[in-house]
């Protein structure tokens, strides 16, 4: 990992502290930074967020979805929990934990707000980190590209549909309109640039498409700090009232993250999966496309919402909870193997 991947937590922490304080100096620029709007999109915000997701777009190979029945029992275990537990088991841990058990913790005009933020962060799967995550774990690296460009491809026709069904459940009234507008700015948009951009570098060469890969990536991130401090100088207000709402809004992330990461790990042993593909596996599903999150928690709620705040909480925790992720993996990896169903698997011939 880079030296900004890293110490991502450190950096989010201090833009926490770095947009609190010019919020606070600096009251009328961030107003006006706000009120930059074209069809409730914020100008600033949306360029930020093309910076943020694009370079991580350009390193998925959509030509990977042709080995998808290389590794089937990983496949099917993964697209089984990012697509029918993840974003169901977040909406029922938002619901017993932001609207039931911390509700009288927290700013009761935000309650709902929060509640949809945690849905957005649990219906986007990871689509950059994770190939640093499988690399932590010896992950097998055909597979890791394969299920990232599935679910990217998954993502741009099931992303709304299922924030839209899980906003409605909680009573949260979002137009289909500006949902729609968000997956095709922030998600179908991104993926054909990147796509454009990664044909034209490969056309003139790998090391030219690995150079120019290397210097974008640390544009992303900058871009992603630079929007956090935007963030927090809008909600510094709110958060100088009310610092317990960060603490509370972690425990169902930090709940849902081991919860998946655990019943995929599980599910690919009993199916008697490899390690270097249950490891990837397990991670895919803990981790979140945090990026398309906070895009569309801005776009559908606005920059200074609970929403944006809830999915910004989980870029906040992504580092450390992941690594901790990645250990359990790694330490774990003599007791997986001796699972009955792997060792099983592992002497079938191969064909």
């Amino acid at each position: 990992m880079s030296i900004f991947e890293r110490y991502l937590t450190l950096w989010v922490a201090l833009c926490i502290v770095v947009g609190v304080g010019l919020g606070a100096l600096m009251p009328g620029v961030f107003a006006g930074l706000g009120g930059m709007e074209v069809a409730s999109i914020n100008l600033p915000v949306a360029v930020l967020i093309w910076l943020m997701i694009v370079p991580m777009l350009v390193r998925i190979d959509f030509a990977a979805l042709g080995q998808v029945s290389r590794h089937w029992r990983g496949i099917g275990v993964t697209l089984f929990i990012n697509w029918a537990i993840k974003p169901f088991s977040m909406a029922l841990l938002a619901w017993l934990f932001i609207g039931g058990l911390f509700r009288e913790w927290l700013p009761a005009d935000q309650v709902d707000s929060y509640i949809a933020g945690l849905i957005l962060l649990a219906a986007a799967p990871c689509t950059a980190m994770v190939f640093v995550w499988s690399h932590l774990t010896e992950g097998e690296p055909h597979f890791t590209l394969t299920q990232v460009a599935l679910n990217d491809a998954i993502m741009i026709v099931a992303f709304a549909p299922i924030v839209g069904l899980l906003l409605g459940l909680s009573a949260i009234i979002v137009p289909w309109s500006t949902l729609t507008l968000s997956v095709l700015l922030y998600i179908l948009a991104p993926v054909v640039v990147a796509q454009i951009i990664r044909r034209l570098l490969l056309a003139r060469g790998q090391d030219l498409y690995e150079r120019t890969l290397a210097r974008i990536q640390p544009v992303s991130l900058a871009a992603l700090l630079i929007t956090l401090v935007l963030l927090f100088g809008f909600q510094g207000e709110q958060l100088l009232a009310q610092p317990l709402v960060i603490a509370l809004l972690a425990v169902p992330i930090l709940i849902q993250v081991y919860l998946n990461a655990g019943l995929a790990y599980g599910l690919n042993r009993l199916t008697g999966e490899a390690h270097s593909v249950a490891g990837p596996s397990a991670l895919i599903g803990a981790s979140n496309f945090f990026e398309l999150a906070v895009a569309a928690a801005i776009g559908l709620f606005g920059i200074g919402s609970g929403a944006a705040l809830a999915t910004v909480v989980g870029v906040l925790i992504e580092v450390p909870v992941m690594l901790s992720v990645v250990a359990i993996v790694n330490r774990s990896r003599g007791w997986y193997e001796a699972g009955r169903a792997v060792q099983r698997v592992q002497k079938e011939p191969r064909p």
